[in-house]
């Protein structure tokens, strides 16, 4: 009887410490993304989104730590008049002494509370209007769309300007509410052409029949389906927000006893800041306010991605 050798028996290859700590990283990095979000899984992955991200959690922990940040408080004038760079003072003083560094940090709080109110505040009154039309149709619909009509057709500067020159009540909260005002129709239109392909289909049909309301319906069947469109929505909305805001302080119409960046390029021309070189006064406002909107629309390619497969990376 012949007895096979152990060298032509098969035996199982070892399996390395390499290859097992990689199946090990790979297994809890597949638990990791499992415990996550999905729409948070395709906002990470999309690369411009997550620079976005990034940025905009830069702005958010200036704003929030802003009294650890800047050196001094943002209406301190203790300090010399216009007066350029320094050690003291990384971005110069204002004509009223003022440190410019300062008021730009203490500035991202006023652009990110006006722009998260009032994209907030558009955002509610867009989708409401807008689901309501669309659903209801008939005369609830032509009334709500002449109404959307009547905000698309109003130009919004002339408007903006006007309410906030001849408001009684000044201040921020005026801002946040000539912007929701002025800023809602746009949305509100996008979502009712949208729930109009969405009220036939066969989950909302079936909704029906179960006796649901139209509440209900519309707030259980129809938004979820719409999410991805209401958050573009709102971030359109907050970026026009600061803008919005950014524009009018600048034009002398916001509060002046707020700090902001569109203040402080209202303070800078008339101040002269052009004329006593002190440009980074004028400058810095400028480019913090177009970073923070870029932050904004980086993010938005990854919403985008919520609602087309097309443009999700993986």
């Amino acid at each position: 009887m012949t007895t096979p050798s152990s060298t032509s028996m098969t035996a199982p290859a070892p399996t390395g410490a390499g290859d097992t700590e990689g199946v090990r990283v790979a297994a809890i990095a597949a638990g990791r993304s499992n415990r996550l979000p999905g729409w948070f899984v395709i906002l990470w992955r999309n690369g411009k989104c997550r620079f976005g991200l990034w940025m905009l959690l830069a702005f958010v922990l200036v704003a929030v730590f802003a009294p650890v940040i800047a050196p001094y408080g943002p209406r301190v004038d203790d300090f010399g008049l216009s007066e350029g760079p320094t050690g003291a003072h990384w971005l110069g003083t204002t004509a009223r002494g003022e440190d410019v560094f300062s008021q730009i940090v203490y500035g991202a709080r006023t652009s990110l509370l006006v722009g998260t109110v009032a994209g907030v505040l558009s955002t509610i009154v867009a989708t409401a209007v807008g689901l309501t039309a669309g659903y209801l149709q008939g005369t609830v619909d032509e009334v709500l769309s002449f109404f959307i009509n009547l905000g698309l057709v109003v130009p919004v500067l002339p408007l903006m300007i006007t309410l906030a020159a001849y408001s009684p009540v000044k201040g921020l909260g005026l801002i946040i509410a000539v912007i929701t005002v002025t800023g809602w129709a746009f949305g509100a239109r996008i979502k009712r052409a949208q729930i109009i392909t969405l009220r036939t289909r066969d989950y909302v049909t079936a909704a029906k029949f179960a006796g649901d309301g139209t509440a209900r319906i519309i707030a259980y069947e129809i938004a979820p389906n719409m999410m991805s469109l209401i958050v573009v929505g709102f971030m359109g909305s907050a970026l026009g927000a600061i803008g919005a805001e950014a524009g009018l302080a600048f034009l002398g119409l916001g509060d002046p006893a707020t700090t902001s960046w569109g203040t402080m390029l209202n303070q800078a021309s008339m101040g002269g800041a052009m004329t006593t070189g002190q440009w980074a006064w004028l400058v810095a406002p400028g480019i913090v306010l177009a970073l923070l909107i870029t932050a904004f629309t980086l993010i938005n390619f990854g919403v985008d991605a919520l609602s087309n497969p097309h443009l999700r990376e993986d």
